[in-house]
């Protein structure tokens, strides 16, 4: 197909008419962890999920993502490692200084030394677990009918008996395979372990594919069980290009897709978030060229652009799920 950048289909003024009046219905239901057989975000046979950490502007415990998933209908997540680890009980990392507020030198160090600290109790918890609590949360989640696909640990750092623990963990909680970001290190090291697990070790980009002489291949060379999470907004934004050419010739490489709204590299101004439907990434393209195809891969709403004052993550979240839905059925 000749892969000419057109309009999302959707004004915006008409999505938030058909939207808002869901929204608000569903920011007052109430919640239960037994209300089972509701959920359902596949639509048009595509996938729509979302990345948990779209809702790091609210209470993000594993409780909180589940409780959001049954208000919006959300029946598949790309969970965030941090919020698995934390519902398990992994000993906590110092608060993290604030931004824009200045440090001594003394306070500085003090933090290094106890996130230093931190970092070695949190390996020798990750050896020492049991996996337990895992499959405590997949049960939980999958009792109220959210399936979690992937886990982004991004352990490309950790040691290599904890990167065991992190594709066996991402295992228990159903998941098919661990996220990390993008590069050539990552690439070559995370591939062996997916193969020795028969898992999939997946990639996120940035805005990487902006740089001269870049090529997804070289990454995914690597090994058999490297995939891509594509990210079409940063894709877009750093290149201008449609999304659709890297998906129509990779997409038995692509396990699930970052979806967002931004303007494209030449636009005014350029590669920046913006509210689903005010933006140039030509969403319902790829969400058509997926469905058309019946290909298996995941769409994963990632929220980049700011949540309005009125308004609040999961109010948004909801309004991209249908934005998305809109387009599918």
């Amino acid at each position: 197909m000749k892969n000419k950048i057109h309009k999302n289909i959707i004004s915006r003024r008409n999505f938030l008419g058909k939207t808002a009046i869901g929204t608000t219905a569903l920011s007052f239901a109430p919640f239960a962890f037994s209300c089972t057989g509701n959920l359902g975000s596949k639509f048009g046979g595509v996938q729509i999920g979302v990345i948990t950490y779209s809702w790091r502007s609210m209470p993000s415990t594993a409780e909180d993502i589940l409780k959001y998933c049954v208000e919006g209908g959300i029946s598949s997540l790309e969970l965030m490692g941090n919020v698995a680890e934390e519902y398990a009980g992994i000993p906590v990392m110092p608060p993290r200084p604030k931004r824009g507020v200045e440090q001594t030198d003394a306070e500085q160090e003090t933090y290094r030394i106890e996130r230093d600290k931190a970092m070695i109790k949190q390996k020798e918890w990750r050896l020492s677990n049991t996996l337990e609590k895992y499959k405590e949360l997949r049960k939980m989640y999958n009792d109220a009918g959210v399936n979690i696909h992937i886990v982004k640990f991004a352990p490309a750092r950790w040691s290599d008996a904890e990167i065991d623990y992190a594709f066996k963990a991402a295992k228990i909680m159903g998941a098919t395979g661990i996220t990390n970001e993008i590069g050539d290190e990552a690439c070559k090291r995370l591939g062996k372990f997916a193969e020795k697990h028969n898992m999939y070790a997946i990639y996120h980009n940035h805005a990487q594919p902006g740089q001269p002489g870049f090529s997804f291949d070289e990454f995914l060379a690597h090994s058999p069980k490297n995939m891509l999470n594509f990210d079409v907004g940063h894709y877009f934004g750093a290149t201008g290009n449609h999304p659709n050419e890297v998906i129509e010739r990779l997409h038995d490489r692509i396990f699930s897709i970052h979806l967002k709204d931004k303007t494209g590299k030449n636009s005014e101004p350029a590669n920046t978030n913006r509210p689903w439907g005010e933006g140039d990434t030509p969403i319902a393209d790829i969400l058509n060229l997926i469905k058309e195809n019946k290909w298996p891969i995941n769409c994963d709403i990632e929220l980049e652009y700011a949540v309005p004052e009125n308004s609040d993550a999961q109010k948004e979240i909801i309004k991209c799920v249908e934005y998305c839905k809109n387009i599918l059925e």
